[in-house]
């Protein structure tokens, strides 16, 4: 595969891509295809036994329309199901909750502005928050990804590894440190306080929230009568567990795009040239690398340059 032209290479890599889409369709038509169906069935089943005891007393489409009302006020997270801690939608709680979920494009879509100036709003703040967002995550991994990488240099030195061992090593153990303590913990809480989800339903929140997808058919305490006391401040721990689980979330991945074999493979993907310097280096050593390269300082005014 080595001889292959970059087109080809491009061409591979987007036949492979297709067919990852097309798998992960037909696997997810399998799965849900069947609940779905039921679930409408059942839906219709309920509906024509509401019109069988109560059509006699409602106008004709009397029930459609008021279920178009609320599935519309649903889609902008507006409810009356009579859950208190939800009646304020736009308090100052769910409002941070619901800029956060924006600057982390996580989206749940539990909300959205009904105004024509809160989306013309939404459409500014987005623009301005995204790049600032961007910009702070890109300074705080500059700040941590080298005290992360401390323990895994140590190791190297201490069981004499090899620099591609070392960084797979590192990866791993980040990786699985993340994936325990922004997944695994906070979803066994999560399971703990909300009665009627499974384990697995908060793992999925969890991983779901962190890799910024928010489908939004999960939400922490939707459906409960919390008090609302309790309801805000778990909105205000959610906020604090997008903003760091990602930060947590961009290094892992940062560290994990940094292994030789990760490297290697973008490598035979991208353009054909000669490899620099920062790509034959592992992350064991890129800071090593970055002070080696540094240009030395310029010789003061008035002092002859060292022969």
């Amino acid at each position: 595969m080595g001889g292959l032209r970059p087109w080809a290479r491009y061409m591979l890599l987007v036949v492979a891509h297709l067919l990852a889409m097309g798998l992960g369709a037909v696997v997810l038509q399998a799965l849900e295809g069947p609940p779905a169906l039921q679930l409408q069935t059942q839906l219709q089943a309920e509906l024509a036994t509401f019109q069988a005891d109560y059509g006699a007393c409602l106008p004709p489409g009397a029930l459609e329309e008021l279920l178009g009302v609320a599935l519309r006020a649903q889609a902008h997270g507006v409810s009356s199901l009579g859950n208190s801690s939800e009646a304020s939608n736009w308090n100052l709680p769910s409002a941070l909750l619901f800029t956060a979920s924006i600057l982390t494009t996580t989206g749940y879509g539990h909300m959205a502005p009904l105004s024509a100036g809160g989306k013309a709003f939404c459409v500014v703040y987005a623009s301005l928050g995204l790049p600032a967002s961007l910009v702070l995550v890109a300074t705080l991994r500059h700040c941590l990804l080298p005290v992360l990488s401390c323990p895994g240099t140590w190791v190297a030195a201490r069981w004499q590894l090899a620099p591609a061992q070392a960084a797979l090593l590192q990866a791993a153990g980040l990786g699985l440190l993340v994936a325990c303590i922004f997944v695994l913990l906070p979803a066994l809480v999560l399971w703990g306080l909300q009665g009627d989800c499974s384990l697995l339903e908060a793992i999925y929140f969890c991983f779901g929230s962190l890799s910024t997808i928010g489908l939004g058919d999960l939400l922490p305490s939707q459906g409960h009568g919390l008090h609302p006391v309790i309801y805000h401040l778990g909105q205000l721990a959610l906020l604090g567990y997008l903003l760091l689980g990602l930060l947590a979330m961009l290094l892992a991945v940062e560290t994990f795009s940094e292994l030789p074999q990760v490297r290697a493979m973008v490598k035979f993907f991208g353009p054909s040239g000669s490899m620099t310097p920062e790509d034959q280096g592992d992350i064991l050593g890129q800071d090593e690398l970055s002070l080696s390269t540094l240009p030395p300082d310029a010789p003061a005014a008035g002092q002859a340059p060292a022969c």
